[in-house]
């Protein structure tokens, strides 16, 4: 039965432009357009829309907040993620090449989508990683925020449609006021089907003046699902609860599909507390910290993992001619 959604560490450190004074400007990190938001907190932030409207720098007093890992060049070349990058139309894996979703069959293709695998052979973060479709919309700034909007025509390109084929335009609004950088992600149906909602983020957030052993992580969670070797979901999931604690040497690649009311997410150390405010639309978060890496994410995402596969009430469908908006924002707050 079709159900509507109406709602909403330190590594190689990217060369930004100089300041504009209105707190935006255009500029180049790797060779590729860049946009830059400011503002008088101290707090800019880097996008570039060409490659997947991905955020590639987030710094605070002069220092990168986000994990660089091979930097933008390797994200656009290889789709190795970093920064904060969209996952759309799924987030995560999903369990094999093939789903359906609504009576629509899909099998997807590498030779004909901008599939991507991971290291057990599943599709992984979706078809739109470093895409160079997206359009600008509006870029500006006042004495409230510095604004950019864009938006992704996924109807208009066929190799998209090939691996997700539900006509929709992806519309992306970010703004930066003070120490907040707020990111407002709507899916507008434009063809006469429904439309899977599972697209998610993966920002990398670091603290480059603590060792990660002493970063103090809190994860506002109330049920952890339970992952067989590959990362998909058994379909079982316990309750927990995890106090806030050093981060340590642990480690951490888990899927919390119940979440605390207004869930925060937050690494602090030194007096740098990084805030990872879920709003409307994200009710399901992943956790990922792998051994040795100085970064941690908190990835707000719209339905669980495979969700594309496994459907039921857990996935999101969009109406012809309906809209859906999920919102999420980083915080840098210093003491």
């Amino acid at each position: 039965m079709q159900r509507e959604a109406r709602v909403e560490a330190a590594a190689r450190r990217p060369q930004v432009p100089e300041p504009d004074p209105r707190g935006e400007d255009d500029g180049e990190v790797d060779d590729h357009a860049v946009r830059v938001l400011r503002s008088p907190a101290g707090v800019e932030a880097t996008f570039a829309p060409g490659v997947g409207m991905i955020g590639c720098s987030l710094r605070h007093a002069g220092e990168e907040l986000l994990g660089q890992r091979g930097g933008l060049a390797k994200y656009a070349d290889a789709g190795s993620t970093m920064g904060i990058p969209l996952l759309h139309p799924w987030a995560n894996r999903l369990d094999g090449l093939g789903y359906e979703v609504e009576g629509v069959a899909v099998r997807l293709d590498p030779e004909t989508a901008p599939v991507r695998l991971d290291g057990n052979g599943l599709p992984i973060h979706g078809l739109a990683t470093a895409s160079p479709y997206w359009e600008v919309t509006r870029a500006d700034a006042d004495d409230e925020a510095a604004t950019l909007s864009a938006r992704l025509p996924f109807a208009e390109h066929p190799d998209l449609l090939a691996g997700f084929p539900f006509p929709h335009e992806l519309l992306v609004e970010v703004s930066l006021a003070e120490e907040v950088l707020a990111f407002a992600t709507t899916l507008r149906a434009t063809g006469d089907v429904a439309v899977p909602v599972a697209f998610g983020y993966h920002p990398y957030l670091a603290l480059p003046d603590a060792p990660r052993e002493r970063w103090e992580v809190t994860l506002p969670v109330r049920r952890r699902a339970e992952l067989d070797r590959r990362g998909i979901p058994t379909g079982e999931t316990r309750q927990i609860n995890v106090p806030s604690a050093p981060l340590g040497d642990g480690v951490y690649d888990d899927l919390y599909p119940e979440l605390e009311p207004d869930a925060t997410f937050a690494l602090e150390a030194t007096g740098r507390r990084l805030e990872a405010r879920f709003g409307p639309g994200y009710p399901v978060a992943q956790v990922y910290a792998p051994e040795g890496q100085e970064f941690i994410c908190f990835e707000p995402m719209t339905a669980p993992t495979n969700a594309l596969v496994t459907g039921g009430t857990s996935l999101p469908l969009v109406a012809p001619g309906e809209a859906f908006t999920a919102r999420f924002a980083i915080a840098v707050l210093a003491g």
